[in-house]
C-alpha cells in the first residue's frame, strides 16, 4: 500500500467510483490504497450534505496543506537563530532581511512578530527586545512635552537638497543611547549618505557634555548639516551653530522614523551595547571598537560596499 498523500487524479477516481456506487473498500482496491485513507479522504472533503467531489475536495485539502506549512513550516533551530537576533535587540525586519540576505532563512518579519507575541502569552520574555517594548501608553492628544518646547527649530522640510537626498557626505542625524541604571550615555551621529557611524562616550546627557562632544566631532569630520531628535540635550543648538557653522534641523516630536538612518545604526550598536547593559563600564576605546566593525560591515543598502569605502570616495 502506498503512504503518500492522496493526488488530485485520484480525487477524480473516488468521486467516479462512487458515482457509480463502489464501496470505500472497493474504491482502496482499485486505487492500491488502504480503506482508512478513502474513509478519512472522504470525511474530510466531502459537502455539507455528503457528496464528494474531485475540485472541492482538492480545494480543502491544498487549503489545509497551506496552512499546516505556515505553521510547521520552521522547527526549533530556526526559531533558536531568530531568538539569537531578537536577543541582540534586532528588530524582527532586520532579522528577515538579513537572513534572506545570508541565504540563512526566508522567512516574513510578520512570521517574527507572530511568533514573539506567542512567546509572550507562554510567558516568555522576547518582546521585551523589541524597541517599542517598554512603551506603556500612547502619549495624551495635546498633553505638555515633558522635554520642553523647542522655539524657532528647523525642521526637515528646511533641510538643503543634499542632505534630503544624501547626495553628499557631512550630513548627519545624532542621538543618545542609555544602558540601565547609570546615567552614562552614548552619543551616535551617523552620517546620512555613507551610513558612516561614530560613538562618543558621555558621562551624562546634560548640555554642556553634549555641546562639548558636538562642537569637536563636527569640526573634526566636517558636518554641514545635523538632524536630531527634540531632546532637550539639544535644546542649545544655536550656540553650537554659532560656533562651528553646522546648521541644526529637528524631526517631529515623536516621529522616530523621521531620522530612519539613525535608528537602524542604533538598532545595530544595540548588538553590542544592549539596553539591560549599564553604560558604565563602556569606554572610549570601546565606542571606537564597534563603531571600527559596523562601518567595515557591508551593506545592502549600499550596494555591499561599506559605510568606510563610500566616505572615503
Amino acid at each position: 500500500m502506498s503512504h503518500k498523500q492522496i493526488t488530485e487524479w485520484e480525487r477524480y477516481a473516488i468521486a467516479h467510483y462512487r458515482r457509480q456506487g463502489l464501496s470505500q473498500a472497493e474504491i482502496a482496491r482499485s486505487l492500491r490504497r488502504h480503506p482508512s485513507s478513502i474513509s478519512r479522504e472522504v470525511r474530510r472533503n466531502q459537502h455539507v450534505g455528503g457528496r464528494y467531489g474531485a475540485e472541492k475536495a482538492h480545494y480543502h485539502a491544498n487549503g489545509r496543506r497551506s496552512r499546516s506549512r505556515r505553521v510547521s513550516r520552521y522547527g526549533a533551530a530556526e526559531w533558536s537563530m531568530v531568538s539569537t537576533f531578537l536577543r541582540l535587540d534586532w528588530s524582527p525586519e532586520q532579522i528577515a532581511l538579513t537572513l534572506r540576505y545570508e541565504q540563512m532563512l526566508r522567512i516574513s518579519h510578520e512570521t517574527i512578530y507572530r511568533y514573539v507575541w506567542k512567546d509572550k502569552r507562554h510567558g516568555g520574555m522576547l518582546y521585551k527586545h523589541l524597541r517599542q517594548s517598554r512603551k506603556r501608553r500612547r502619549k495624551r492628544y495635546r498633553a505638555a512635552d515633558s522635554r520642553g518646547i523647542l522655539r524657532g527649530k528647523r525642521s526637515l522640510a528646511e533641510r538643503p537638497r543634499e542632505a534630503e537626498e544624501r547626495l553628499e557626505k557631512g550630513h548627519v542625524e545624532i542621538d543618545l543611547m542609555h544602558g540601565a541604571k547609570t546615567k552614562d550615555c552614548v552619543l551616535t551621529i551617523v552620517d546620512r549618505r555613507s551610513r558612516m557611524v561614530v560613538i562618543r562616550k558621555l558621562k551624562d546627557k546634560t548640555m554642556p557634555a553634549v555641546n562639548q562632544a558636538l562642537q569637536a566631532m563636527i569640526r573634526r569630520y566636517h558636518i554641514r548639516t545635523v538632524t536630531a531628535d527634540n531632546g532637550s540635550e539639544f535644546h542649545d543648538y544655536k550656540r553650537i551653530e554659532e560656533r562651528t557653522g553646522a546648521v541644526f534641523y529637528f524631526a517631529a516630536p515623536y516621529h522616530s522614523w523621521e531620522r530612519g538612518t539613525c535608528e537602524n545604526t542604533n538598532g545595530l550598536i544595540r548588538q553590542y551595547l544592549p539596553r539591560t547593559r549599564s553604560m558604565a563600564g563602556v569606554t572610549q576605546w570601546t565606542c571606537n571598537a564597534i563603531a571600527n566593525r559596523l562601518n567595515r560591515r557591508p551593506r545592502k543598502v549600499l550596494k555591499m560596499l561599506t559605510p568606510a569605502e563610500v566616505h572615503d570616495e
